[in-house]
This record gives C-alpha cells, structure tokens and sequence, in this order.
C-alpha cells in the first residue's frame, strides 16, 4: 500500500502497534480495526477490507494490542484490552484531525473491543466481523449485551461460525455470509464488499 507507515503508540498496558493506510486523496473518514484473541491485523478479511476501504476513501488504521506486540498469544482481559484500545484511538485522532468522521471494527475479540468502546470514543459507526455471539456450544453465555445499542453497526459472520450469529436489533444489522466460518476466510474480498456497500450507504465511503 502507498504511504503505509508502522508506529508504537504508549498505552497503560505497554506499547502497541498501528498500521496505518492513508487514500490517495484527504480523508474524511478514520476506520480504526483490531484483531483476533490469537490473530493479527494481517488476518484475511482485515487486509480485504482496509484494501476496499483505503480505495474507497477511508484513512485505515489496524491496532496489535500490547499483549500481542509483546508476543503473547493468550489474549489480555477485557478491561485492558479496552483501555489500550481507548488510548491508541485517542492519539489517533489526535494525529490525524482532518478525519472527522470516526469509525471502529475488527474481528472477532477486535470487534467486541470496538463495539463496548464505540460509545465513549464518540464513534459514528462499527464494523463487526465475525462477532463471537457466544463460546462454542455455550449459547447460554452470550455477548450480545455487547453489541451498541445507539450505534450505527454492521455484524458480518459466517452462517457456518461456531461462535453463533447475533441477531439484527435495532441499530445493528447482520449479514451472514454462506458457507463461512469464524475466520471468514473463504471469500475476503466479498465479506469487505459487503461491509464496503453498508459504508456507502451510511455516507462513510466514495
């Protein structure tokens, strides 16, 4: 990608890391992305979708949490992982005032970190890939408290997750993706096309 640059940002939890991907042109918009519990922000659907993203307008930033820059797998609790996310996007606004426009996403563990933040960060909207509705074969344990209820989100799982599949409510809206499962690995360029057409319509992207 054009202009990519790699930076530390300091955080309570330890330094963390953001991609960033600038359009060709000024951005309106900044779509901040995490990663999976035990993934990075070179999964499949994140780089499908910061490539839709970037070509469509948008300034991407993907954030590796502190416990992953510092070669964990396990992934941190919640709480820190909120509060490192809450001071990388911060600092990003702060670098980068001319993107008014503030979105956040990820995938999996990235996604629920977006959507309990989104309030209090002041997003406009998120982008939730593949949403882990509930431990495999656990459905009575369900995050779906996690999920905005005063902003604009868009779930994209596959209909095959065994993580489960949230229900539209609101101002959330599902798409499943057939034959996909929790890696959303089978079509990425689809999924970013779908998550692409949803920014569109909400005035996001070109």
């Amino acid at each position: 990608m054009p202009d990519h640059d790699s930076i530390e940002i300091s955080t309570p939890r330890g330094p963390a890391r953001v991609d960033t991907d600038p359009p060709a042109g000024p951005a309106a918009t900044l779509l901040v992305l995490g990663h999976g519990a035990g993934g990075s922000v070179d999964a499949p659907d994140l780089l499908a979708l910061r490539d839709a993203a970037v070509a469509a307008g948008l300034l991407v930033a993907r954030v590796t949490q502190p416990y992953r820059v510092a070669g964990r797998r396990a992934p941190a609790p919640a709480g820190h992982l909120d509060e490192a996310w809450l001071a990388v996007v911060t600092q990003l606004r702060r670098r980068h005032p001319g993107a008014s426009t503030l979105l956040l996403g990820g995938r999996s563990s990235g996604a629920r970190v977006a959507c309990r933040t989104a309030p209090a960060l002041g997003a406009a909207g998120v982008v939730a890939l593949a949403f882990p509705l509930h431990p495999p074969g656990r459905p009575e344990r369900s995050r779906a408290a996690e999920l905005p209820t005063a902003v604009p989100t868009l779930v994209v799982n596959g209909d095959r997750d065994p993580f489960g599949v949230p229900v539209a409510e609101g101002v959330v809206r599902v798409v499943e993706r057939p034959g996909e499962r929790h890696d959303l690995g089978r079509d990425p360029a689809g999924t970013a096309t779908v998550v692409l057409d949803w920014l569109r319509r909400q005035g996001w992207a070109h």
